[in-house]
């Protein structure tokens, strides 16, 4: 079957409004059938809401969480300075904007979430091949996540209660209260999500601001304890700026990129509510790299001040903030590790596979269906392995991630402004037969553009500690560099597949 195939659906219409947004044009029936469901319906433009705060307080409460934390204090742990690892991070944040921004740009303008906007590449089916890979990977930030709040209940629990807590029968290596932490955050997650977006919105806009106040006082708290910030600041770096520090310095840059390289895919998840291109453009401007790059300088320096005032490099903040004995300190520090971690969580791992699901059978699965999924998902991938050293979590994980997910970025990127000059038939993208059918409902050409992006991004990665050895080694060299491999590759190669194929239709609407 090809794309020119007769549809089986009545053909609704869309308008496009004088600000450039699109919607289905009042009166005119919504799509209907079995590529869509209420959860992936476009929004409607009285319900786009969003403005630039609500996009800035959303990156805030999404950078300023543990697991950030812990990418900057993990590069100290892994030899840098303050300078060095704030530079990675800064840098890092500041390019990974640059794909956040142009797959963003449909959201406002057509109202749709991200697997809806793959169609338009992967075809109407085969968008559910991008979708299901950003969603087992959503699934495992959420279980990381998840660990890292129930670490938090654990540790500054047991400051509280005592030894009946902390040295409590162990399970699979773990003590019983440990487990029981990490169910109850498990329990409290699913309860916010299932209130819905507007719930989620109203959260991050007041998490934002408290989180950074608790990582200030923490900072605070350091500085004091080591005599000052000169401490913080003369920690020396083990690496110099040569050749050792260039060697980690790119596999640390891609993996500071692949931290939010989920996001630069499904930001329309987030983007489709909002009031305008500027609110999403402004809002992701101010909120990304400034926020990110302020939580690193925070993170490095009380990360350096553990060196001065332990004698060791304390990475995870959840067990430097345990070694206080102040009872409202430790209150505090829970209180903030948990409101910065529901933040991230629900904002980035919970909405996008909740959609990413619900588009694998729309008729059958519920944005809240497609949220539990992800739930029992995120527990069934073992967090607690991968995020048990900064080597495994930097390098294994966030490398092969950033490396998988760049495939997908070049394609929709190359496909909506380099092919469609960011012009969409917004109907067709939820029926049978309509132009981005293809071939019954696949392009092969992006699964062929994906498949080859991602074998030579992470095909010659060490998988360590998930397995021993390089699948490839030969593609050993692009290991390092793998977002821009991955990203670089599937550009090029869906575009000359798709330019081969004739633009036809694909460039008209």
């Amino acid at each position: 079957m090809t794309d020119t195939a007769p549809t089986a659906i009545p053909p609704t219409a869309h308008v496009t409004l004088a600000d450039g947004r699109v919607e289905i044009a009042p009166g005119s029936p919504q799509p209907s059938g079995p590529y869509a469901n209420e959860d992936l319906l476009p929004v409607p433009v009285e319900k786009r809401t969003w403005t630039t705060y609500n996009f800035s307080a959303l990156w805030v409460g999404m950078a300023h969480n543990t697991a950030s934390w812990t990418l900057a204090s993990g590069l100290i742990a892994v030899g840098m300075d303050w300078k060095q690892a704030v530079f990675t991070i800064g840098l890092a944040n500041l390019i990974v904007l640059a794909p956040m921004l142009l797959t963003g740009h449909a959201g406002p303008k057509y109202g749709i979430p991200f697997p809806v906007f793959a169609r338009a590449s992967f075809g109407v089916r085969g968008a559910n091949l991008p979708a299901v890979v950003r969603a087992l990977v959503a699934c495992g930030w959420f279980g990381i996540q998840t660990w890292i709040g129930g670490e938090a209940i654990y540790f500054l629990a047991g400051k509280l209660i005592g030894a009946g807590w902390s040295d409590a029968g162990k399970i699979g290596g773990y003590a019983w209260t440990m487990w029981l932490s990490f169910a109850l955050f498990w329990v409290l997650q699913v309860a916010v999500i299932y209130r819905g977006m507007d719930t989620i919105r109203r959260f991050e806009n007041w998490a934002a601001p408290f989180v950074l106040v608790g990582a200030l006082v923490m900072l605070v708290w350091m500085s004091d304890k080591a005599g000052g910030f000169g401490p913080l600041l003369d920690q020396p770096s083990k690496l110099g700026w040569g050749g050792d520090f260039w060697k980690l310095f790119w596999p640390s840059l891609m993996g500071m990129i692949g931290f939010w390289s989920t996001l630069s895919l499904n930001i329309p998840d987030f983007t489709r509510y909002g009031t305008s291109q500027k609110a999403q453009t402004w809002g992701q401007a101010l909120g990304l790299p400034t926020t990110m790059t302020l939580f690193a300088l925070l993170s490095v320096l009380v990360t350096s001040g553990s060196q001065a005032v332990y004698g060791e490099t304390i990475w995870d903040p959840v067990q430097l903030a345990a070694k206080t004995d102040n009872v409202f300190g430790l209150l505090f520090a829970l209180v903030t590790v948990l409101v910065a971690t529901l933040s991230v969580n629900i904002a980035a791992n919970l909405v996008s596979p909740a959609f990413d699901f619900s588009n694998i059978a729309p008729r059958r699965i519920s944005f809240r269906t497609g949220a539990l999924a992800t739930c029992v998902l995120g527990v069934l991938i073992f967090p607690w392995k991968l995020y048990s050293d900064p080597q495994g979590y930097i390098f294994t994980w966030l490398g092969l991630v950033g490396g998988l997910l760049g495939t997908v970025a070049g394609i929709l990127i190359a496909d909506y402004w380099i092919l469609r000059r960011g012009k969409l038939d917004l109907t067709d993208l939820y029926r049978r037969g309509g132009r981005y059918w293809y071939d019954a409902g696949w392009n092969w050409r992006a699964v062929a553009a994906f498949v080859t992006g991602g074998v030579l991004a992470v095909g010659g990665a060490d998988f360590k500690p998930l397995i021993d050895g390089r699948p490839i080694p030969a593609l050993e060299p692009l290991a390092d560099y793998g977002w821009a491999v991955g990203l670089g590759a599937s550009t090029v190669v869906y575009l000359a597949l798709m330019l081969l194929r004739g633009r036809r239709e694909e460039t008209a609407v």
